[in-house]
């Protein structure tokens, strides 16, 4: 039978022991992944692998030896409850070896759980599960998980109190992370917030999400856009320490300087100019940047993008002999006086 992602979900969080099989498959293997984890581990329990409910097959193996899939299947451990055979990476060519156990399938047998890629409506182990009558199919894509599936995972990572604006952070988050970051940055919440009473803030969502590569040049970003031109210098003396090159420095002030007007330009408000923003701005830093918007307003943020693209222009310029770093730096000045006005 064929499960819709809805009926999947569902089915993941509660499997049936009295089930034959389950055919999990997609394109993202990271995805299919954390689903057979999570399928298997509410099958057999937290104690199920330690107690050898669960045998593992790869798929190179059960090819070696036909036998050893309906073996694991029909063999007695020394502990009670249900138990599962995990083969992984099948291929078609593996349809008659798994359609064979599955067809010798009786209750009390352990459960056939079964990943594979992204296969096609035709192909062999599809049709195998889809057509048993007590085996299922699961077809995993790349969608982004839905709130219910965030509010699954906080549960597990022992999250229960969650802030309106931590849960809109979270399902943006989501959108831009592949899904084992997205369970790891969840899992350091549960973590963040362990023996904390309060709810999960927009904040510790911002803490605790994975800091991308220009995170190093927001000091110096902020310092320009907020006006406090007396603390240009000593920044940049330490960014070019850190070997900041003046060109990744111009495309990241750039950036910067595009948010804020896309923000302050966008006919709903700056509100929502900023949460309209892809990859997503959280917490204290969205609420700074809004800030920094609407005290700029759209007009002087234009003639700010002009000084900034007049930089880069001279940057790349072959006729430019002056120091490169001390170019971007006179523009970060004469920005950081223009937010003063």
């Amino acid at each position: 039978m064929k499960l819709a992602p809805r009926e999947a979900s569902r089915y993941f969080a509660r499997p049936d022991p009295a089930r034959a099989g389950l055919l999990i498959f997609g394109a993202d293997a990271m995805r299919v992944a954390l689903k057979r984890q999570e399928v298997i581990a509410n099958l057999i329990g937290p104690a199920g692998e330690e107690e050898m409910r669960l045998t593992r097959l790869p798929a190179g193996d059960l090819r070696r030896d036909n036998a050893a899939l309906l073996d694991a299947v029909k063999a007695q451990g020394f502990f009670p409850g249900p138990r599962a055979v995990f083969v992984e990476d099948a291929t078609d060519g593996l349809a008659e070896v798994i359609g064979a156990a599955l067809a010798d399938w009786h209750d009390g047998d352990a459960q056939i759980i079964v990943t594979a890629g992204q296969l096609p409506a035709k192909s062999k182990l599809r049709k195998l599960f889809e057509g048993h009558a007590n085996a299922l199919s699961a077809a995993i894509y790349d969608d982004p998980p839905s709130r219910d599936e965030i509010e699954a995972e906080l549960a597990r990572a022992g999250l229960s109190d969650i802030a309106a604006e931590a849960m809109t952070d979270l399902t943006a988050l989501s959108r831009t992370l592949d899904p084992g970051d997205f369970r790891q940055t969840l899992t350091k919440l549960g973590l963040y917030k362990l023996d904390e009473d309060t709810p999960l803030s927009s904040a510790d969502v911002a803490a605790c999400a994975p800091v991308s590569a220009e995170a190093d040049l927001d000091e110096i970003l902020n310092i320009v856009a907020e006006g406090r031109t007396a603390e240009i210098g000593p920044v940049m003396r330490r960014l070019e320490a850190q070997g900041t090159q003046p060109v990744s420095l111009c495309i990241n002030l750039a950036r910067h300087f595009r948010t804020l007007y896309a923000a302050a330009s966008d006919p709903a408000g700056a509100a929502q100019g900023i949460a309209r923003m892809r990859p997503p701005i959280f917490g204290p830093r969205r609420d700074r940047m809004l800030r920094q918007a609407r005290g700029w307003g759209a007009p002087r943020l234009e003639q700010a993008l002009s000084l900034i693209t007049d930089t880069d222009l001279k940057l790349r310029s072959a006729a430019q002999h002056a120091p490169a770093m001390a170019l971007v730096e006179r523009a970060l000045i004469r920005l950081s006086m223009m937010a003063g006005r």
